[in-house]
């Protein structure tokens, strides 16, 4: 009989301390697979699985593209690509970003609960926003366990109050006890395996490398009159399971709370090209002015010169706005 052998476990802001302390508690001949994802910017020298080989006595590596899986070793993902998991080994994608992320921690989730369902477990710890929510609703509706790090234990309690409040979760725990308790869990026989809800199929290949399928979001979802942040192509909002998210047909996903705040960077973007724009022109316009004078067209001068204190007077505005953080 199966056990809850496969363990897929997220964590972005403050994740390295918690994911070292959690690994240092496990014993060597643990039979289980883990798989980790921890937000990193693509720039990250990638040392995530050095760090938690020397946490504990199992074995961490950086993941491989088509590496077989064996129990008993810590799968990292590395930085910029999407690690999922297969029943034949991992798969590494640079595909398309997930709440503003890549690596993400639901892509991961989902194909766990796709490859190995009832034998899944799904652990979120502390992060921003709600990175991990859907993919934690996707491992509870192929019938795995979640487990989430107690809010007051999280550095940053975003990511396990999000988790908390949309999904029915089996267990909630500091990191000090989770070891333990995820030990017991990885004993525990797996019930039989549950069909894979069709929703859950179709949002998982997106995340592969696939041709874009339309027809696939318009199942998924219904068209909003919201422009993708990663690509400005339209999204789609999904509105069942765990709250409103959205998604292109190019793959982009966002929760609504990473949606917002892809929104607040790109206005902010928009905002400091507008500033130096106006600037520039205002400077731009007063050597206009200048040069009028010396040709004697004062009137042509006056004009130039209203237009470079009008587009000064305005990008002094803007920068207000910007550094009052409006």
């Amino acid at each position: 009989m199966r056990q809850h052998d496969i363990v897929v476990i997220g964590a972005s802001a403050g994740g390295i301390g918690a994911l070292t302390k959690l690994f240092s508690q496990f014993p060597q001949d643990l039979q289980a697979v883990f798989l980790v994802v921890l937000h990193l910017s693509p720039e990250s020298p990638g040392m995530l699985a050095q760090l938690l080989d020397r946490a504990g006595p199992l074995t961490a590596t950086t993941a491989k593209d088509n590496e077989v899986i064996c129990p008993g070793h810590v799968y990292v993902a590395p930085p910029d690509m999407h690690m999922l998991v297969k029943p034949d080994g991992l798969r590494l994608y640079r595909g398309p970003r997930e709440n503003r992320h890549r690596p993400a921690i639901d892509p991961l989730f989902r194909s766990a609960a796709i490859a190995y369902s009832t034998r899944t477990i799904g652990v979120v710890l502390t992060g921003y926003l709600d990175d991990g929510t859907s993919g934690l609703i996707a491992i509870k509706r192929c019938g795995g366990l979640a487990v989430v790090q107690d809010p007051e234990d999280a550095e940053y309690p975003d990511m396990p109050k999000n988790a908390i409040a949309e999904v029915e979760i089996d267990y909630q725990l500091p990191i000090d006890k989770m070891g333990s308790v995820l030990q017991q869990l990885i004993t525990q026989p797996a019930s039989a395996g549950v069909a894979i809800p069709d929703d859950i199929y179709m949002e998982a290949r997106i995340a592969e490398p696939t041709a874009s399928n339309i027809g696939c979001e318009n199942r998924l979802g219904h068209p909003v009159a919201v422009s993708c942040p990663e690509c400005n192509g339209p999204l789609w909002r999904m509105d069942t399971h765990g709250g409103k998210r959205y998604r292109c047909h190019v793959g982009h996903a966002f929760t609504a709370k990473a949606l917002l705040a892809s929104q607040d960077r790109a206005l902010e973007q928009a905002l400091w090209a507008a500033m130096r724009t106006l600037e520039e022109r205002s400077n731009t316009t007063s050597i206009m002015a200048k040069y009028e004078v010396k040709k004697g067209r004062y009137r042509s001068a006056q004009t130039y010169q209203e237009q470079s204190d009008t587009s000064k007077a305005h990008a002094l505005l803007i920068r207000r706005l910007l550094m009052e953080g409006a």
